[in-house]
């Protein structure tokens, strides 16, 4: 089993594993600020406005001043989206977007962080996915902040991340015009096409086991505005994140297909034609297999807006043979 097939199927497990986390009433954003510092500045007294001019200017300094360690290959896209790479000192083995990330020196395993290699940065706060172990008591014990940014559920869990991110770097105008430019691209993008009369059914492939993902997950939900019915949905109850059959997928016959494992499996629209017996299914008869690139389906910050462009292109696709 090659290295990236095998990172693959512990992206999937993990996956899994992080939003049953969320789901169970963690909470995974450990760096928010607390909700009590606006109360008590509005009951002080009137202070000095140059003295809070003053003070404003030097808390976005402070903020601006932070040594950065991203073992989140998402939450690095994030801050470069946001102008904030200064910051950075470090980034996970799995950060290769943009080409400044993939180049950056400096490379931490994502899956096996080294505490004391991340402690040799002298890091101020260091972003995560998730713990491996107790990574996050050990950091903290050594005095560095910890940012979890446990795989988004919904549109609406990128955008807050990006909105945490912008204040904890100073670049708080940043997040908040990235946010309002993914929000509008993604809407316009969905509602000035032609969707199908009738739902579309369709699979989902994160791996060349035939693992999906229902329409709980955040990408079903994004599909599902396509007027998209996921094959999977009935697979296993309770799993988000099911492990389908070959046989069950030929016997639903998905009218689309969409493949997430193009880069670390090497699965393509001829790959999937030449399984035995998936030419009957509707999506190979008919030209409907879309390759997805691994990465930008998989990491749910501003190329979202980039998955949502190439969803709706196949789907226009379809609508438009559909009608001859």
């Amino acid at each position: 089993m090659s290295l990236k097939v095998l990172n693959r199927r512990r992206f999937v497990g993990l996956l899994a594993g992080t939003l049953l986390f969320a789901a169970c009433g963690a909470d995974p954003d450990t760096s928010k600020p607390a909700t009590t510092e606006p109360a008590v500045a509005e009951t002080t007294a009137p202070a000095d406005t140059t003295a809070a001019a003053e003070g404003d200017a030097a808390s976005e300094k402070k903020m601006a001043a932070e040594r950065i360690v991203s073992l989140s290959a998402t939450a690095t896209e994030m801050l470069y989206a946001l102008g904030a790479e200064d910051q950075i000192v470090a980034v996970d083995n799995f950060s290769n977007y943009p080409q400044a990330a993939a180049d950056f020196a400096t490379k931490i395993d994502a899956f096996e962080p080294s505490v004391e290699a991340i402690a040799e940065l002298d890091p101020t706060v260091v972003l995560l996915t998730y713990d491996p172990g107790d990574l996050q008591a050990q950091l903290e014990k050594l005095g560095i902040k910890v940012w979890i940014g446990a795989a988004a559920a919904t549109l609406d869990d990128s955008y807050a991340q990006i909105t945490e991110l912008g204040d904890l770097t100073g670049k708080a105008d940043e997040a908040s015009g990235l946010v309002e430019s993914m929000k509008s691209e993604i809407e316009s993008t969905i509602t000035s096409m032609e969707l199908p009369d009738a739902p579309v059914s369709y699979y989902y492939e994160l791996d060349d086991t035939f693992y999906s993902l229902t329409s709980n997950t955040f990408i079903g939900q994004l599909m599902s505005r396509f007027m998209l019915q996921n094959i999977a949905d009935t697979a296993e109850a309770g799993n988000d994140y099911p492990q389908l059959s070959a046989e069950s997928i030929v016997s639903l016959n998905p009218q689309m297909i969409f493949l997430a494992d193009t880069k670390c499996c090497e699965q393509t629209a001829e790959t999937v034609a030449a399984r035995a017996g998936w030419d009957v299914i509707d999506a190979v008869k008919n030209g409907n297999v879309v390759e997805l690139d691994d990465d930008i389906a998989s990491r749910w910050g501003p190329r979202v807006v980039d998955l949502v462009k190439v969803v709706a292109e196949a789907v226009t696709k379809y609508v438009t043979a559909a009608k001859g």
